[in-house]
């Protein structure tokens, strides 16, 4: 009688804990449809604020109806504020998605582009373009700007990729050089600000500070068609980048080709940071915070993450357009110091947690 008692007992176990993952589930699923509802009001706000406000109203009634509105307030919405509002929510998803996956396969919750010097070493490639004009691919001469920030990204990613995989290389190793390739990229740019005309060092001085008043629907174009680039790649390693983050030796012993899906996804990562530098500046901290913020609402499977983090780094970036119009009425502040002030104390308290940790 006990023998048929302890299948049934085991079955019962099962159902049960496929109950609760499927509720899990729905919770998590819960979770990613208000993130995108608060990042659909925060674009709609985004839309209204400005030097001259517009109600919610009028903006919905611009967007599905616009000869119902006046003509200002169509050209407000639809050619001043809709490409800013729109570069907002590409690039913060792509810096964040970028984040989270530097984060999982260096298993460092201090990794983002800007942390670890790579949004530094894209800036100094975009850089070069612009005062010296130096194509770092020839046959891309075209775009030499976006190409040039690619190729340092790359480099500088590729740089941290092999460091990390030196034997005794920990967490705080690639920390610390992340921050020596800040300084040394910083100290470069610097040398080319020297270098540079009065035109060019304008054009420079709004890399390093970071904005999204330039925003132009071709650049929409590119950086929207890279994370939706990315974004598939990265969820075909979902299950890969979930096991890595037990550790190197599980994922291998579940048949996992470590170092291939760090190498790949750090390729990826790079062109996602390069891009969206080339175009709108140097946004520090939204690689950082979103994907931390993500990882406490959902977790650590790829599946909840990772859009999680694209939609925590969107309504990060959007919320930050939003505060930059909000500061001094008629003026916009560089969405890069805002994202900064924002940014520093949240990187603060991850350093003082890992040092209470480490004691």
């Amino acid at each position: 009688m006990a023998a048929i008692e302890a299948p049934a007992a085991i079955a019962a176990d099962i159902q049960e804990g496929r109950g609760r993952y499927r509720a899990l589930a729905r919770r998590k699923l819960l979770i990613l449809a208000l993130l995108a509802a608060a990042l659909a009001l925060s674009f709609a706000v985004d839309l209204a604020w400005g030097p001259a406000r517009y109600g919610l109203d009028q903006v919905l009634l611009a967007l599905f109806d616009p000869s119902t509105v006046s003509a200002q307030v169509r050209t407000v919405v639809w050619d001043i504020r809709m490409p800013v509002a729109v570069m907002a929510l590409v690039v913060g998803a792509a810096l964040s998605a970028a984040g989270a996956q530097m984060q999982t396969i260096l298993a460092n919750p201090l990794a983002s582009p800007f942390t670890l010097g790579i949004s530094a070493a894209a800036s100094f490639g975009a850089a070069l373009a612009i005062v010296i004009e130096i194509p770092l691919l020839p046959v891309a001469a075209a775009f030499m700007v976006p190409v040039d920030a690619f190729v340092m990204a790359l480099v500088a990613t590729l740089f941290i990729h092999f460091v990390s995989q030196l034997r005794g290389a920990t967490v705080q190793t690639v920390v610390l050089l992340g921050i020596a390739l800040v300084f040394t990229f910083n100290a470069l740019l610097a040398f080319v600000q020297y270098l540079a005309s009065e035109t060019a060092l304008q054009a420079v001085v709004f890399w390093t500070m970071g904005s999204l008043t330039k925003a132009t629907w071709p650049k929409i174009w590119i950086t929207l068609a890279v994370v939706a680039l990315a974004l598939p790649l990265f969820a075909r390693n979902a299950w890969a980048l979930t096991a890595i983050r037990l550790g190197e030796d599980k994922a291998a012993s579940f048949g996992i080709n470590v170092r291939r899906v760090r190498l790949e996804t750090m390729l990826i990562v790079s062109l996602l940071a390069a891009v969206p530098v080339s175009f709108v500046g140097t946004i520090g901290f939204v690689g950082l915070v979103g994907p931390h913020v993500a990882r406490m609402i959902l977790g650590e499977d790829q599946r909840f993450f990772l859009p999680g983090s694209v939609l925590c780094g969107a309504l990060l970036l959007s919320l930050t357009s939003i505060v930059s119009k909000s500061i001094i009425p008629g003026v916009v502040f560089p969405i890069g110091i805002i994202t900064a002030l924002v940014g520093v104390p949240f990187f603060f308290s991850l350093i003082l947690s890992n040092v209470k940790r480490s004691w």
